[in-house]
Parts: C-alpha cells; structure tokens; sequence
C-alpha cells in the first residue's frame, strides 16, 4: 500500500524545487499556490479503477529509483515531476495517454508557479516515455527513462507480478492478441543495443531485465 502522506511531501518538494530559480544554492518555498489540491489531483488519477500496473505503486517505484538516479540528472527536481505526471493519464484502450499527461502537466505546472522552460521540460520527458529512447546527451530523459523501466531488473516474484499486472490492465485483449502484441514489444525491447542509459542502470539493471524479457518471451511462445 502506497504512503499518501509520504507522495504528498515528495510532490511538495519536487514542486518548490523547480519553483526556485535554477542559479539559486537553495531551495526556498516562493509562495506560489498551494501543492496540495495538485497533489490530491495527480493521487486520485494514479488510483483509478482500471489500473493495475500503472498504480501508486508504480509512481513510488519511479520516485525512488529517480533518487536511486539523481546524480546522473541536470535537474532532479523537474524530472520527479516528469514521473508524476508521465502516466497521470491512462487509459489502456488509449495511444495517447502520454501525450494527454504531457498536456496535463503544462496546463498544471504553469498554474503552479513552475517557470515556463522548467514546465516545457517537464512535457518533453512525460513523451520521451514514449519510445524511452533519449539522446546520449540527455541526462534527465535518461534518469526518467531508467527509472520507468527499472522493474524490468525485478527478482522474480515481482517482474512476475508486473506481467500479471499488465495483462490485467489488458483484460480486454484475447489472449492470442496479447501474446502476440506483448512478444513483439519484448522483441523490440532485446533488439535495443542498450535497455538502460545511466552507467548506474547499465552496470546495475541491465543483464537482470535481458534475462527477465528472454524468459517472458519464451513462457509466451505458443
């Protein structure tokens, strides 16, 4: 069970962290609207009804390995508001989801006090999660992109759980369709020269998850 008073604090700060200039050596709360009614928005879409996967829990995992992440990235602060918001919406029958959180989040952070380039920061990486394919240079797109996918390296019992999770949020699929459309994303996965882009993820997750997609393809071979 998620910590909502924990998300609550991590949100608040995350927000006043990119509230505060980017040249400045501390950060100070500016008096900008309230983060609560922002916060309690973003938890109630992370709750709704036909997520399984794509729940608190999700976002909690996301934020920790962001932190596990945070040397590697420019702007810590703006990509912990990237993860918030980089399936805000979600819709399993839907393609633009990610597209639809990016909007989310323009419309939220600028109302918010986020200055403008710090909130066009925030989109880019919510639809970078699209392909998770960021430049060699881009250091937060990076962290966030990691971070999504860190449950690829999970023990056993828990990258089991997020497959029985994902084909839950797909109920509605046949099962001979989702094989099939689940074992071209896990081909397309393998067949990337690199899954993870920080040297930590690199080092760290990455033959854990080629093991865990080699063995999810075969168990769905017919």
């Amino acid at each position: 069970m998620a910590d909502l008073d924990a998300l609550r604090a991590r949100w608040t700060r995350a927000l006043e962290g990119a509230r505060t200039p980017a040249h400045a050596t501390a950060r100070t709360p500016d008096g900008g609207p309230d983060p609560t009614p922002y916060a309690e928005n973003l938890l109630a879409r992370w709750q709704e009804p036909q997520r399984h996967y794509h729940t608190l829990t999700h976002l909690t995992s996301v934020l920790d390995h962001i932190d596990v992440l945070e040397k590697h990235a420019d702007d810590p602060d703006v990509v912990r508001l990237a993860a918030w918001f980089h399936d805000a919406v979600y819709l399993p029958d839907r393609s633009e989801n990610e597209e639809r959180s990016a909007r989310l989040a323009e419309r939220a952070l600028a109302e918010a006090g986020v200055p403008e380039a710090r909130t066009a920061e925030v989109a880019r990486l919510v639809r970078l999660t699209v392909t998770h394919d960021p430049a060699d240079d881009d250091r937060d797109g990076q962290v966030l992109c990691d971070a999504d996918l860190a449950i690829l390296a999970a023990p056993p019992s828990a990258y089991a759980a997020y497959t029985a999770a994902v084909r839950e949020e797909y109920h509605f699929v046949p099962n001979d369709a989702f094989r099939d459309g689940r074992s071209a994303i896990l081909r397309q996965l393998l067949d990337l020269p690199r899954l993870f882009r920080t040297p930590y993820g690199a080092a760290e997750w990455e033959a854990t998850a080629r093991y865990n997609l080699a063995a999810e393809l075969e168990l769905l071979a017919p």
